[in-house]
């Protein structure tokens, strides 16, 4: 059963989100990770980009495919995980935490209202 945090959002295209304040961290869902295999190669956007919801931000790229990553809410990118540069396969270990993918400042703060809870996820994936 995949680690899924009852304190996150989530989309349908197993991105995570958390808005604290204005800022929302993204990055992709263990059951995700999982499905990649290892992780390889992360592409992340520049800093000051501006995303709107479901626009592609990145990719991840494992030993088995490249799958492309989807920004939740729309926003503005105010920080990239640069650690996964060296250590993509934080993604693998802890993406939920280290693993993280960006930081967006956001356009709505209210726009993850509407993104689906644990349970709506889980049923999702199951």
């Amino acid at each position: 059963m995949s680690n899924i945090p009852e304190d996150l959002k989530y989309v349908k295209s197993h991105e995570w989100v958390k808005i604290e304040g204005d800022v929302a961290t993204i990055g992709i869902t263990d059951f995700a990770q999982s499905e990649l295999g290892d992780v390889v190669y992360v592409d992340l956007p520049e800093v000051g980009r501006v995303l709107q919801a479901g626009d592609i931000f990145g990719s991840v790229e494992s030993v088995k495919t490249v799958s492309d990553v989807y920004a939740p809410v729309a926003g503005t990118v105010v920080e990239v995980n640069a650690a996964l540069g060296a250590q993509s396969e934080l993604i693998n270990s802890d993406p939920y935490g280290a693993g993280f993918m960006l930081k967006l400042k956001v356009a709505d703060a209210s726009a993850a209202d509407s993104l689906l809870d644990a349970a709506a996820y889980a049923a999702e994936i199951s």
